[in-house]
């Protein structure tokens, strides 16, 4: 059997490790198209991403100084969500904590799902002591309660973009690590892997060609999900103060503010963040049951 039989065997078979080949990209892209929550889901998702970024181009608004005459101004004409205790616009307030979410979001479970995936597929194709070895530390990590460790790094690096996605990626890449790592141990034992390793083919090219490309499933799967605990890992950052510094903001430094106004009756400080943190956590939600239902995984991948 030549090197590119098996590459091509390998690639035939992308998805997570199941008795039954892993669908055509039509056929599971039709399966997700007929479960109506995960498209009603995406189009959630593709409508805050154009409300944060896009928005400000055509609703102007200045973030950046105070106006204290114009404070906690109810929603009326030229200001359809009122405004802040400092008189920002709270619908242009609302688009700029967005960009900032999602930033963190996207961002951080780009970087929780890419060191889980390379930890856990090293360790599930080596196997042996440093498997066990690699395995035991995620096992120490995982013992440790992560809202501890995140209020920690939070503490000790100002808060920022960057800083956020780092503090957040590195505390949410052990469940992607252990995900990948039971793929692998699965898939390394594949007829297209052993003659690829018969043949000589080195290990980061298996790992990376037939252990990695054969996971995919799982780790779209997973970092849909990894996005909906950043958000929510974010907000709850920023509901405890450790949040980034104004004039920026995000939904859930929005909350937290809102709150102080709770009894005043300024509903409009505090609706808005919170619907549009729930909508945002639901609809990657979805989509992630969706494209799970589409790979035909089990629900121990989400």
């Amino acid at each position: 059997m030549s090197l590119e039989n098996v590459t091509t065997l390998g690639a035939a078979e992308v998805g997570p490790a199941t008795d039954s080949q892993q669908p055509p990209g039509r056929l599971w892209l039709s399966t997700f198209a007929r479960n109506r929550l995960a498209v009603i889901g995406l189009v959630v998702i593709v409508a805050l991403l154009l409300f944060s970024f896009v928005g400000p181009l055509f609703y102007h608004t200045d973030q950046i100084h105070t106006r204290l005459a114009m404070e906690t101004l109810p929603p009326g004409k030229g200001r359809p969500l009122g405004t802040d205790d400092v008189g920002y616009d709270e619908l242009g307030r609302l688009m700029v904590g967005g960009q900032t979410m999602l930033e963190v979001a996207f961002g951080a479970a780009a970087l929780a799902v890419v060191l889980g995936v390379l930890w856990g597929a090293v360790a599930g194709y080596v196997g042996g002591f440093i498997d066990g070895l690699m395995m035991r530390i995620v096992d120490a990590l995982l013992a440790i309660p992560a809202l501890l460790l995140l209020l920690f790094l939070a503490t000790v690096f100002r808060p920022s973009v960057p800083i956020l996605i780092l503090v957040v990626g590195v505390t949410a890449w052990l469940v992607p690590a252990r995900l990948i790592r039971a793929e692998a141990l699965s898939l390394r034992s594949r007829e297209y892997v052993l003659a690829a390793k018969t043949m000589g083919v080195r290990a980061p090219t298996i790992i990376f060609r037939h252990i990695i490309t054969n996971s995919i499933g799982t780790i779209l799967v997973n970092a849909t999900f990894q996005i909906a605990d950043a958000i929510l890992v974010v907000a709850a950052l920023s509901f405890l103060g450790l949040g980034i510094a104004p004039p920026a903001t995000n939904w859930g430094a929005m909350l937290s503010d809102g709150l102080n106004f709770t009894y005043s009756g300024f509903w409009w400080l505090t609706y808005p963040p919170g619907v549009a943190i729930v909508l945002t956590v639901l609809a990657f939600n979805v989509v992630g049951d969706g494209l799970r239902d589409a790979f035909g995984l089990d629900s121990k991948h989400g």
